[in-house]
């Protein structure tokens, strides 16, 4: 597919997208707590709103809560300025209280305080789904405070603990969606090992793309990669972010993607399985989007100087293009490709890199359904694209309208 080809599908996608995001924001339910929680959905996370919002009604609701909760507790996580006796109980009882409208406890910045100022409206929202749901939502989020509380008091020091931790507050976010499919009736009950790896992946994709965000936070950062890895390539982790120690950041950098990639073969078999479109979309859109990471991010210096992400017209062509299992190989088979012509055979991590990426890329080929979706990771700018495609558009309309 040739650059210009390329371009013109992301302008299409990306006006498909903003439609679709404008469609949203008409759905919102009438309740005043049902319009809150979907009104905070899209302000705290606008990608998931969309894939959250295209599931049917009832599971609709159910993963919306399910995502605002643990997103309510991750706020109280991630609050470096409440101190410790008072954070560890309000994680190890959150479950508790998401039972009750009257608890309140305020924490966070922006969208999300008004999140926490407003548990309330959340809580009122939890009350009023199925009990199977409830019990689901419950569970995981005891067991998902419990393993925050663990952290709160132990650094990451090993792969180990680096597992451990994604998998309380990621992996156990994969059990939860897999048992909300299956009480819904709209998937078989998929395997924890499987639905760990989904959560995982993404999890493990973000703490690698959000080092300098992590890193420079205030009042003190909290951060997630393994001394076991790091410790390789720096004395300090701060280390990282200076420039005169790139070449070690980003062979660092390149350790913790490989660690990543691990999990990419678990979760083809996982989405492979998915039977209902909606739950299927739900899943492989994120995944996608991990894989681009990882391959943008890879060898990728920038990671540690500012903000590294796949650019808007490429996400949006990812929500447009995929709509089946076809899709998902032809874009985790792309950005393999993509990430593999990026490695250096002098990096220390360079050989195992090579086979993951060829283990990905061997179950995507195996399956028969390749085909050219023509992703790639540079820049574009698309302001001066945007003014003429509106430009053309008038014209079109004007058209119309003179020809009547």
């Amino acid at each position: 597919m040739g650059a210009a080809q390329s371009k013109a599908k992301e302008m299409v996608a990306l006006v498909k997208l903003r439609a679709a995001a404008r469609r949203i924001k008409r759905q919102i339910p009438s309740q005043q707590h049902w319009a809150f929680c979907y009104d905070m959905l899209q302000k705290v996370s606008r990608s998931f709103a969309l894939v959250i919002q295209q599931l049917g009604p009832e599971l609709r609701n159910a993963v919306c809560i399910f995502y605002l909760v643990l997103r309510a507790l991750d706020t109280v996580e991630d609050d470096t300025s409440i101190p410790t006796e008072v954070k560890l109980p309000i994680l190890q009882d959150f479950y508790r209280h998401i039972y009750n409208p009257d608890w309140h406890f305020s924490s966070g910045t922006s969208h999300y305080r008004v999140l926490m100022d407003n548990f309330r409206l959340l809580s009122t929202a939890f009350l009023e789904l199925d009990q199977g749901y409830q019990m689901t939502i419950e569970d995981i989020t005891r067991r998902m405070g419990a393993g925050m509380a663990i952290f709160i008091c132990q650094e990451v020091e090993t792969v180990d603990d680096y597992n451990k931790y994604c998998h309380y507050v990621a992996g156990l976010v994969g059990y939860g969606l897999s048992r909300l499919f299956h009480a819904a009736g709209t998937e078989d009950l998929a395997s924890d090992e499987l639905s760990n790896s989904m959560g995982l992946f993404l999890q493990k994709t973000n703490i690698i793309r959000d080092y300098l965000e992590d890193i420079n936070e205030i009042p003190r950062c909290r951060m997630f990669w393994p001394r076991e890895i790091w410790s390789k390539y720096a004395d300090n982790l701060e280390d990282l972010k200076y420039e005169e120690n790139s070449e070690k950041s980003v062979q660092c950098l390149n350790d913790m993607v490989t660690n990543a990639l691990i999990h990419a073969k678990d979760c083809l078999q996982y989405m492979s399985a998915l039977k209902d479109n909606t739950n299927f979309r739900f899943c492989a859109i994120p995944q996608i989007m991990a894989i681009g990471t990882c391959a943008i991010c890879y060898n990728n210096v920038d990671v540690f100087r500012g903000v590294v992400k796949i650019r808007r017209g490429l996400t949006a062509r990812i929500f447009d293009e995929t709509k089946s299992m076809s899709d998902v190989y032809s874009a985790f088979y792309e950005f393999s490709l993509l990430l593999e012509s990026k490695i250096d055979d002098n990096d220390p991590s360079s050989a195992l890199t090579r086979e993951r990426v060829d283990a990905v890329k061997k179950t995507c080929k195996s399956s028969g359904l390749l085909k050219r979706r023509g992703y790639d990771l540079e820049k574009t700018q698309y302001r001066h694209m945007l003014i003429m495609l509106a430009l053309l558009l008038v014209a079109i309309f004007l058209g119309v309208l003179y020809a009547k």
